[in-house]
């Protein structure tokens, strides 16, 4: 499996969504899912944009309802970390799992559990930087629920390989199976695993009623832990080139919209900060996928360092990025994202508190895309 990274390629994708199928089928491996989310976590299209270009298609909100709910699940983890800040990345509410370590088990960093779906989708994830994700449910309950380790370093191990590595969904989608973001834990057995990756295993680690899972003891095939070494490795890159006379304009990992103030003349920068990706690393697959996905930007000077360290950076008329937690400090005019809930952008314990007020806007979206893959 390949990601192109040309916006062509991409908005053709868009173009071939049928929501109807994705809501019947989305949950099987092999069913009929998008494999959009690499362009929506880094920015490069919007949550609305999809939605617009589906209903512009002539569908009614309330036949792809499944879909737009997927997508307003983005959007509402993306919420939550904006209200929440630094505090999403601790238990957002109790932790409920009976720990007994905070590594990871080796079997897992292994694909070795024995579980051949969740083994599979970990051998993929590292070969091709994705999971499907129901199998990122499995393996976070089977390291949580039934290896009872804590999900922190867990979720940062997973989110280090993901192409479509997003903090806020990986992040609150981990303490939701965990049951620190939820009011239970999730559980996954051996039966609904073969019934949704298309395997027949039995007599595993999980090949056992609902109601048992809780009360397991953690098995021996999970006891090995280890910590996996999360670094990443930035390319050496010269110091971008400013016009003191023209605005700059500083994209990063999350924000790579090539349409993004595309018509304004500007010093374009793609800031790759080494003090973020210490504190959230990811591997070099990650970083030639984001640097790929930055070639549709043109005139993009691409820089690998802090953002202090930009020449004349204070002495541009003025600075402008898109909102996002993770970049608060950098200086500046900050666009507000394009949100399909504009409306909605208070915190919510749960997706479905965002949803009930965020569905009287559904019919509010736009039927008409942005753009469309004829203009590439």
């Amino acid at each position: 499996m390949t990601f192109s990274t040309d916006i062509a390629s991409i908005w053709d994708k868009i173009d071939r969504i049928d929501p109807v199928a994705y809501g019947q089928t989305r949950n099987y491996v092999d069913g009929d899912v998008t494999y959009l989310s690499p362009y929506l976590s880094r920015g490069v299209i919007s949550t609305r944009q999809v939605a617009a270009a589906v209903l512009a298609k002539g569908y009614k909100p309330e036949e792809v309802q499944r879909f737009l709910q997927e997508l307003a699940w983005r959007e509402y983890f993306q919420r939550v970390w904006q209200q929440l800040g630094d505090d999403m990345f601790d238990d957002i509410r109790v932790n409920r799992t009976s720990l007994q370590t905070a590594a990871l088990p080796a079997a897992i960093a292994k694909a070795c559990t024995g579980i051949e779906a969740i083994d599979l989708g970990i051998e993929k994830l590292y070969s091709t930087g994705y999971m499907h994700n129901h199998l990122r449910m499995y393996t976070a309950s089977l390291v949580c629920n039934i290896g009872k380790s804590y999900w922190k370093l867990p979720s940062q191990w997973m989110y280090y390989h993901l192409l479509d590595g997003d903090l806020a969904s990986n992040t609150c989608s981990w303490q939701w199976v965990a049951g620190s973001f939820s009011s239970k834990k999730y559980y996954c057995n051996q039966e609904n695993i073969n019934k949704y990756c298309h395997t027949q295993q039995k007599n595993t680690l999980l090949d056992h009623d609902y109601s048992l899972l809780p009360t397991l003891e953690r098995p021996e095939a999970l006891l090995a832990q280890e910590r996996p070494e999360l670094r990443t490795e930035l390319p050496s890159t010269p110091l971008p080139s400013i016009d003191p006379s023209l605005p700059l304009h500083i994209y990063h990992n999350y924000h790579l919209d090539p349409s993004w103030r595309a018509d304004e003349p500007a010093n374009r920068v793609l800031l790759l900060e080494p003090s973020h990706f210490a504190q959230y690393p990811v591997s070099k697959k990650v970083i030639d996928f984001i640097l790929a996905l930055a070639k549709n930007i043109e005139g993009l000077q691409v820089y690998c360092g802090e953002f202090s360290e930009i020449p004349h950076a204070y002495q541009v008329p003025s600075i402008i990025t898109r909102e996002h937690p993770a970049y608060q400090h950098i200086p500046g005019l900050k666009d507000a994202r394009d949100w399909m809930f504009p409306q909605v952008n208070r915190y919510y314990p749960s997706f479905f508190g965002f949803w009930k007020k965020a569905s009287p806007y559904v019919q509010k979206l736009s039927p008409a895309p942005l753009q469309t893959a004829a203009a590439y």
